[in-house]
């Protein structure tokens, strides 16, 4: 039985990220469970952006990630992204996950430079299934990064 801990406030002295949502596992649509956070300038409360890890590992993981994220864009291009996916890992090995995918848009270089500023290894680009809800939106390609923590 999935338990969430307590990873309410994570931080690097620089960025901080503080629990929205603790969301469990949805066993209609196979969603993992999953810690949802706002990421903030060190000891304020602007928000610079959002950041989600999924916790476990299944096929819709594999398309779409353990690791979401979204800086807004004025703070882009500071490398925020990079430091919350490096704060957020301590939360997957909490749960004694070995491995974390983050997936993007094989166009969205941005992100695609974020994976491997972070440390990741593009492991492949695939074509995603048309029963796929990411399909169905419209996309057709992810870029599959893969993270072995250690």
């Amino acid at each position: 039985m999935f338990e969430f801990k307590e990873f309410d406030y994570l931080t690097d002295g620089e960025i901080d990220l503080k629990i929205e949502e603790k969301i469990p596992y949805n066993e209609e649509k196979d969603y993992v469970p999953t810690y949802k956070y706002r990421i903030t300038i060190h000891d304020s409360d602007d928000r610079i952006g959002e950041i989600n890890i999924r916790i476990g590992y299944n096929e819709g993981i594999y398309y779409c990630g353990n690791i979401g994220y979204m800086i807004e864009e004025m703070y882009r291009g500071n490398g925020y992204a990079s430091k919350a996916c490096k704060i957020i890992k301590d939360v997957a090995i909490a749960h004694e996950m070995n491995k974390l995918i983050i997936t993007c848009n094989p166009d969205n270089l941005p992100s695609r430079r974020t994976c491997e500023k972070t440390g990741l290894k593009l492991k492949e680009i695939v074509d995603l299934p048309i029963y796929n809800e990411m399909y169905k939106e419209g996309e057709r390609q992810k870029c599959i990064y893969e993270w072995i923590l250690e």
